[in-house]
C-alpha cells in the first residue's frame, strides 16, 4: 500500500485547507505534520523549501510547493481533472476563479478594525456580483449537476469550499442563486465530502484569535 501524502503546515486553513478538501473528496488519507515555532518553519526553509514558502505536501517520492502544483498534481492523479484538453482548461479557469475569491476570504480574519470593514464590504460584494452570478449561469446554462462534463472535478470542489466559507461570514450569500443552492446540497451529500463534513473530520475550524495570533508569531517570530 503506498503511503499517505504528508501535509506541512500550520495548524489552520491557510493555502493547505483547499488541498485538505481535495484530498478528502477524493477519498484519498493523509497525515499532517504541523509546525508551531517559527524556529520550524525556519527548519523546513533550509532544507526542503525551494521558495522558502509553504504549503508543502510529501506525495509519490516527491516534495510538492505551490498550491496550485500540488492541486492539479492530486486531481489529475484522482481523475479531477477532465477528460481531455478543453474539459481540463475549464476546469481550472473555474478553480482560478474560485481561488480568487478564496484569497479574499483567506485575509479577512487577520485584519482588523476599518481594513476588515472594508474587506467584508470587498468580499461581499464580489462574492454577490461577480463570482457567485459567473457560476450560477454555467450551472443553469448546462442544466447539469457539476461545472464541467456532469462529472465531479477540482473546480467543483474548490466552488464549494468556497461557498461554505462565504457563508461563515455572509449566512444570505447564497440568496437568489437557485442553481448554486441545489449544487451545495449535492456536493455537500457526496459521500467522501459529507465525511470531511463531519465532525471529527481534518477539515480545520474558521480561524479566532487565539489561532490567528499563533499564526503570525510563526511567521513574524
Amino acid at each position: 500500500m503506498a503511503n499517505k501524502p504528508i501535509l506541512h503546515y500550520f495548524d489552520g486553513r491557510g493555502r493547505m485547507e483547499s488541498i485538505r478538501w481535495l484530498l478528502a473528496a477524493a477519498g484519498v488519507e493523509f497525515e499532517e505534520q504541523i509546525f508551531e515555532t517559527k524556529e520550524q518553519l525556519d527548519k523546513l526553509r533550509a532544507t526542503v523549501l525551494p521558495f522558502q514558502q509553504v504549503p508543502l505536501v510529501e506525495i509519490d517520492g516527491m516534495k510538492l510547493v505551490q498550491c496550485r502544483a500540488i492541486l492539479h498534481y492530486i486531481a489529475e492523479k484522482h481523475n479531477l481533472l477532465g477528460k481531455d484538453m478543453k474539459e481540463r482548461a475549464m476546469i481550472i479557469m473555474y478553480s482560478e476563479g474560485a481561488m480568487d475569491l478564496m484569497e479574499l476570504l483567506m485575509m479577512y480574519p487577520f485584519l482588523k478594525g476599518e481594513e476588515q470593514k472594508q474587506k467584508f464590504t470587498e468580499m461581499d460584494n464580489k462574492a454577490k456580483n461577480r463570482y457567485f452570478p459567473a457560476y450560477e449561469k454555467v450551472l443553469k446554462g448546462h442544466g447539469q449537476n457539476f461545472l464541467v462534463g456532469n462529472r465531479m472535478s477540482l473546480a467543483d470542489v474548490q466552488l464549494i469550499e468556497a461557498i461554505l466559507t462565504v457563508e461563515e461570514n455572509i449566512p444570505d450569500a447564497l440568496s437568489g442563486f437557485p442553481s448554486l443552492q441545489a449544487f451545495k446540497t449535492r456536493m455537500s451529500n457526496v459521500p467522501t465530502i459529507k465525511k470531511f463534513l463531519a465532525p471529527g473530520s481534518k477539515r480545520k475550524p474558521p480561524p479566532d484569535a487565539k489561532s490567528i495570533e499563533s499564526i503570525i508569531k510563526i511567521f513574524r517570530g
